[in-house]
């Protein structure tokens, strides 16, 4: 988006292939990320830089559900600082999306306008089913055909997706507004919240899964059950996974055992405390709680007993599907992104 179709592209060629760089730009409920990578069709993404920004635009909202000035104000500026480091970094192209908090907010065409007319860019808004769906794809490609049936669960700030199938497109793609920080705003205000308060949300959260895990599970049993987001990271690092520094590709785990114990300890924790443990930002600290609840009700309305950590989700599903299709093709069109109010295919089903 950065430049016209006949510009120079920076690429970077091998003796067998073609490498395009692009930027993936996410605007989350509680973080903008931006994501560069290398790539080519068929190919794996290689990661180049990591930008993140703690929003919290969740929390930007005012009493009618719309974002504040403030909060509009903070996310023009990161979108700006944002673009202009991808354009820096060499991409080619920048693909921009939004999730939950821009999606349910009732000045969301206004603030998207204003994105675009003060930074040039245009942010997309992503349905959960399309995150549902993309993070499926980038799900796939990861573990791959032999796995089987695949069924994933991604825990964000917003919303909770889940996903059921055996292709690259799952059977079953469904969002729930169960995500860590809503619930945590909702139900756990208190720090460390209290046991009864804990044990209420456990309750509730139990009666809301029983109608979804029925047609997540619908099309047939999981061979492999996955779990994305940095939520599941986190969750499986605190119960004994291996750290970060033993790359991508070491087997991560989370059990619903484990997740029992660690809910436990946690809970009884104030944000601060629970921001000096390892791999606990204190950006991420507040909603953890709430994420172990929902994982832990997710698991256990799906009979789950461990799910496979993945390190690819919703961003690498966005570049996988624009790796897929010709890469000068409309950028919205080609990766599930459409404007607001236009159905996709009949894959989805959402709340």
């Amino acid at each position: 988006m950065f430049a016209s179709r006949d510009v120079t592209r920076r690429l970077c060629r091998t003796q067998y292939r073609v490498y395009v760089r692009l930027g993936v730009l996410d605007v989350g409920s509680n973080t903008v990320h931006l994501l560069v990578v290398d790539a080519h069709r068929g190919g794996h993404p290689m990661p180049m830089s990591s930008t993140k920004a703690t929003l919290r635009l969740a929390e930007n909202m005012d009493d009618d559900g719309c974002i504040t000035p403030e909060g509009a104000h903070r996310l023009i500026k990161t979108v700006a600082e944002f673009a202009s480091i991808a354009k820096t970094s060499g991409c080619v192209q920048l693909m921009p999306f939004a999730t939950s908090a821009v999606r349910e907010a009732g000045n969301s065409d206004e603030v998207l306008a204003r994105v675009r007319r003060e930074t040039g860019v245009e942010l997309r808004v992503l349905s959960g089913a399309d995150e549902a769906r993309l993070t499926f794809l980038a799900v796939r490609r990861w573990f791959g055909w032999s796995a089987g049936r695949i069924l994933n669960l991604d825990i964000g700030g917003g919303s909770l997706e889940m996903s059921n199938g055996c292709d690259e497109a799952p059977d079953v793609a469904l969002s729930l507004p169960l995500g860590a920080g809503r619930l945590t705003r909702d139900w756990l205000s208190e720090d460390p919240p209290g046991k009864r308060r804990v044990g209420v949300l456990r309750d509730w959260l139990d009666a809301e899964l029983v109608i979804p895990a029925k047609q997540l599970l619908e099309p047939g049993r999981p061979d492999l059950a996955v779990g994305t987001s940095k939520t599941f990271r986190t969750l499986a690092r605190l119960t004994g996974a291996a750290p970060s520094a033993a790359g991508p590709r070491a087997r991560r785990i989370l059990t619903s055992s484990g997740l029992r114990q660690l809910i436990a300890f946690i809970s009884r924790m104030t944000a601060a405390d629970r921001a000096e443990l390892e791999g606990v930002s204190s950006d991420r600290s507040q909603q953890l709680v709430a994420g172990a609840l929902v994982a832990e009700a997710s698991m256990r309305a799906l009979s789950l007993d461990t799910l496979e950590i993945c390190p690819w989700a919703l961003r690498e599903g966005l570049i996988l599907r624009k790796l897929d299709t010709d890469l000068e093709s409309e950028p919205g069109a080609a990766n599930g992104l459409r404007p607001r109010g236009v159905p996709g295919p009949t894959e989805t089903v959402s709340r």
